[in-house]
């Protein structure tokens, strides 16, 4: 009996996922066994329970992020109670991105901790976060809507060197057009980009949808 309730005080189950944004081999074991240092140390700290690690190498030619749908799966199956991080980027690098994560965290009853940021929403300062990210969310989505309608409203970004060459593959052009005919936003399809790592035809970090735009009007044109 006595086991049995020392067992029941420990509730905190921790799923970590941790992330790296690099092709460079010895970077990238030395990114993951930093980041899985630091989650551990913090469980320890905290009396928390490690249940499992979860590891992307974030390679731009990879599909999605495998690790973190099995951990996010894990946890709508009852495997733990918080998802933890060493930043909150390693989730994700998209505003409203993150406030649906954080909402679907909320409504499956388990959490999420950045180790550096205020994002705990085992706390009720974490929870309340929540709502400041979704009204950005909103905000945000409302602004992209007002930009795709009215493409006068949108910044006008000065035009790529000339000479300078592109290095987007046809794969990926494929795939925005391809994305584009099934029904999906230019903003879904660059939030989907930027969440994967891949580069854009400059060789640019960060897709917006008039990026996405231009391209698929541009594959459009070559037709």
């Amino acid at each position: 009996m006595a086991k049995t309730a020392q067992k029941s005080e420990k509730t905190t189950g921790v799923v970590g996922y941790c992330r790296v944004i690099t092709q460079e081999n010895s970077a990238l074991a030395l990114s993951l066994k930093d980041q899985e240092k630091a989650i551990r140390k913090e469980c320890t700290k905290r009396g928390f329970d490690l249940v499992a690690l979860y590891s992307d190498a974030g390679l731009a030619e990879t599909p999605g992020r495998p690790a973190l749908s099995a951990a996010l799966a894990s946890l709508n199956d009852g495997n733990g109670s918080v998802l933890m991080v060493t930043k909150l980027d390693r989730l994700t690098r998209s505003m409203h991105v993150a406030a649906r994560v954080l909402a679907s965290a909320e409504r499956g009853g388990w959490g999420i901790i950045a180790l550096d940021s205020p994002v705990d929403t085992t706390t009720t300062e974490g929870s309340a976060l929540i709502q400041v990210l979704a009204i950005f969310d909103e905000m945000e989505r409302k602004l992209i809507g007002e930009r795709e309608a009215r493409p006068e409203l949108s910044v006008r970004r000065p035009p790529a060197r000339l000479g300078r060459p592109s290095t987007l593959s046809l794969d990926i052009v494929e795939r925005i057009v391809e994305a584009r005919k099934g029904g999906a936003t230019w903003a879904a399809i660059a939030d989907e980009l930027n969440e994967e790592g891949v580069p854009t035809a400059q060789g640019g970090k960060q897709w917006y949808p008039a990026t996405v735009r231009h391209v698929a009007n541009a594959a459009e044109a070559r037709q």
